[in-house]
């Protein structure tokens, strides 16, 4: 501690004992007597108690390296439960650390200052984008943002905390292995699960393709909505993504060079179309989805973000879809992904190639079989009338 300041002996020294015993059952005497200063050094550079709790809140690298570090411990497996439940684990032991500064810390936050609860509230804030970055990364969100989920899952651990170091002989949950299996499977099949879109988990039988001067037209109205709006229309009819499927994309799934221009959805890779309807849209390197990327100044982990930094939901695509088509009688989103399947079978892909592709079995593809051969057809009798002429 000799080459500590003594405001960084008094911040250190108070971490210490909040974490130990909690913010109501420490002194400012106990805090000046640790940090080998006396209370009115305290009372000078603090002014009380809560003085200084605001500053290890701002200021402690216990508070600052928390999000960050199990950043670090987070290593994805190929087990998207095993691979929530262990980073779930990570966090509820980082908690578990300081069971009583847990309980004081929120248990206590109305008696604090306003200021305090602000910088409480950024801390929070910061851990759960920490939280947000894996959760994007490792599991499947659906239309919830990652920032939301972060949410609920901090407040369930926390929750956990105060309540084991609050309580006794409680039925709540058998033990903390219960709690961790419970929560995961909460998360993984029920809330994931139960909103997740229909189009992400089943091709539609009746087949909406739209024609290729639409799907010009809606991609022109897209790159006037802006660059993001622009991108995010180009994969939906490049890659043949759903809307569920685009909310979830991170940055880290994204993958271009002179040879390729690819996207890692789930479990399959997809490539991005140069073509769409027989009309080009730059190359693998520069295209709508690459000028966005290079437009972009945050460091945010999600492909496609909102008006507040985080991910896009289904329904603000839902949206600007809306805005796309205001003079075409279209019906969603979904139209993207049944365009696309039904001119890469135009282009001569087979059946099976584009399951793998799609994420769509063959027999759920049969609909767009029959679409691409219609067209097909169709395509024959104009060329047999104009060699007729």
């Amino acid at each position: 501690m000799a080459t500590q300041s003594t405001r960084e002996r008094l911040i250190q020294s108070a971490l210490e004992l909040f974490l130990s015993q909690g913010v109501s059952h420490t002194t400012t005497r106990q805090i000046a007597n640790l940090a080998e200063v006396n209370e009115v050094t305290l009372f000078r550079n603090f002014g009380n108690k809560y003085g200084l709790l605001l500053a290890v809140i701002q200021e402690a690298p216990t508070f600052r390296e928390l999000g960050e570090g199990l950043m670090q411990q987070a290593v994805p497996a190929d087990d998207q439960q095993q691979t929530l439940r262990l980073y779930a684990s990570n966090c509820l032991h980082a908690l578990e650390q300081a069971p009583a500064f847990v309980r004081s810390l929120i248990g206590e936050a109305d008696q604090y200052p306003e200021e305090n609860r602000q910088a409480l509230g950024q801390r929070l804030d910061e851990a759960s984008r920490y939280v947000a970055q894996y959760l994007a990364q490792a599991v499947p969100l659906g239309p919830f943002s990652p920032e939301k989920l972060a949410g609920f899952l901090g407040a369930l651990l926390i929750g956990y905390v105060v309540i084991e170091s609050a309580s006794e002989r409680h039925h709540l949950w058998e033990s903390r292995e219960d709690f961790l299996d419970g929560l995961v499977d909460l998360l993984l099949n029920g809330a994931i699960a139960a909103v997740e879109l229909p189009e992400a988990e089943a091709a539609p039988v009746q087949v909406q393709d739209l024609p290729a001067p639409w799907v010009q037209q809606i991609l022109q109205q897209a790159k006037a909505a802006g660059v993001q709006d622009y991108a995010i229309a180009y994969v939906m009819f490049s890659a043949g993504l759903t809307s569920a499927e685009v909310v979830r994309l991170a940055r880290s799934q994204h993958i271009s060079d002179k040879s390729q221009h690819t996207l890692q959805v789930g479990a399959r890779q997809v490539p991005i179309n140069q073509w769409i309807l027989n009309k080009r849209y730059g190359s693998y390197t520069s295209n709508p989805l690459t000028k966005w990327l290079k437009s972009r100044k945050d460091e945010q982990p999600f492909l496609f973000i909102s008006s507040e930094s985080g991910a896009l939901s289904a329904a603000q695509i839902q949206q600007r879809w809306q805005s796309w088509t205001t003079q075409l009688a279209t019906t969603g989103p979904h139209q993207a992904k049944q365009t696309w399947c039904v001119e890469m079978l135009m282009r001569g892909m087979t059946v099976e190639n584009l399951s793998i592709l799609s994420g769509w079995e063959t027999e759920q593809l049969q609909p767009y079989v029959r679409r691409a051969q219609e067209k097909a057809a169709l395509e024959a009798a104009r060329a047999l009338d104009q060699r007729q002429g």
